[in-house]
């Protein structure tokens, strides 16, 4: 009786999660965490279940001493955004393990497109980026530093639309979280000024952005894989491999975007993510035209008239799109090494890409219209 009075109480409200939810199955797994399928009994809709590591995140908090760290529901409840995963609610378990109540996306993860290179990733590849750009633009104007941008932390819908899913590294963008010294993040992502330890900002993020690009149109790395300290030190020593060498197709207002996300020295890189989507937004609204003017003139090549002439010069743009971008993968593309997964995942479900449903036209040139059938 005495152990039960005196014993210590928990500092917040814990959950049965066995009880609270109906666990359906495990969908992914970091180092940091542990995600189930699940439906909320609560609610009774399906949700992605994320249980922190205890011990991991309390190790990662560490190296943060003397600040006070947002946790990861601090980051992903301040955020609302289409291109990010929604977080609905936060809590501890009965073993004192944050929890996170998160939208389930239905879908792949773009590190397996991008491994994949199939006909969906070079079909809505444009598509993707920017989503993915617009994402972080959102992120970094709730003033953080996401710290971890990587394919293996974007999620690609059925319905054809990327999601950042991970926030377990991410920091507000302060002076005190700006000093140099921690270098957390996934190795072949890292920015220079990361790896050398010294003061970073939110421009390592789109050096990370910048690497993801790259990889989504060659399925390599601007730099051999950073499987050891010697091969991260390229980021450094190194000038990346000039992707129009990787892929001689390339439209070359992306390439240079992408380069110039790469560069080492952040001054001479992106200052805003917000200005590097708009130029790849640009190079897809003319690469959508030169589309549209194609099919249109081979429409009217055939002879084809009236409406259906429209609808097919509609439906046909996206695969000529691929030709005027000609930046399709070739077969037998230069290849590295790629690192193990490393870091925290917030994974879900692995199954092949669903076929694209038939979606109706829209004349306006924008994202929606480039990729839809």
């Amino acid at each position: 009786m005495f152990e039960k009075f005196f014993a210590k109480k928990p500092a917040h409200e814990q959950t049965d999660i066995t009880r609270r939810f109906n666990l359906i199955g495990r969908v992914g797994q970091g180092s940091m965490s542990k995600v189930w399928k699940a439906v909320d009994l609560q609610s009774g809709r399906t949700v992605a279940l994320k249980v922190l590591d205890k011990e991991k995140t309390q190790k990662l908090e560490e190296r943060f001493k003397g600040l006070k760290k947002p946790t990861e529901a601090d980051v992903a409840m301040s955020l609302s955004h289409p291109n990010i995963v929604k977080t609905w609610e936060f809590g501890w378990t009965t073993e004192d393990e944050m929890f996170l109540v998160m939208e389930f996306v239905e879908g792949v993860g773009l590190a397996l497109l991008v491994d994949l290179q199939n006909d969906e990733m070079k079909r809505y590849r444009l598509r993707y980026m920017i989503q993915i750009g617009e994402a972080i633009q959102h992120f970094h104007q709730q003033n953080w530093i996401h710290r971890d941008i990587c394919p293996r932390n974007v999620m690609i819908g059925d319905d054809k639309s990327a999601r950042l899913i991970d926030f377990g590294l991410a920091v507000p963008n302060t002076p005190e979280f700006r000093r140099p010294g921690n270098r957390t993040g996934t190795a072949s992502y890292m920015a220079p000024e990361l790896i050398k330890r010294q003061p970073t900002d939110q421009r390592i993020d789109i050096f990370s952005y910048a690497v993801t690009c790259f990889e989504m149109y060659s399925k390599r790395f601007p730099w051999d894989a950073a499987l050891t300290i010697d091969a991260v030190l390229q980021h450094i020593n190194k000038p990346p491999l000039e992707i129009t060498t990787i892929v001689p197709g390339i439209d070359s207002q992306i390439a240079a975007a992408i380069m110039k996300g790469l560069k080492a020295n952040p001054d001479e890189r992106w200052q805003k993510i917000g200005d590097m989507v708009a130029e790849i937004r640009e190079a897809e609204m003319r690469l959508v035209k030169l589309a549209r003017e194609a099919a249109a003139a081979k429409a009217k090549a055939t002879g084809s008239a009236g409406p259906t002439t429209a609808a097919r010069t509609q439906a046909t743009a996206p695969q000529t799109v691929a030709a005027a971008d000609r930046s399709q993968q070739p077969e037998k593309s230069e290849a590295a090494g790629k690192p193990a997964a490393q870091g925290d995942a917030t994974k879900q479900t692995v199954k092949k890409p669903a076929r694209n449903k038939k979606r109706s036209g829209d004349d306006d040139i924008d994202l929606t219209a480039l990729f839809a059938e």
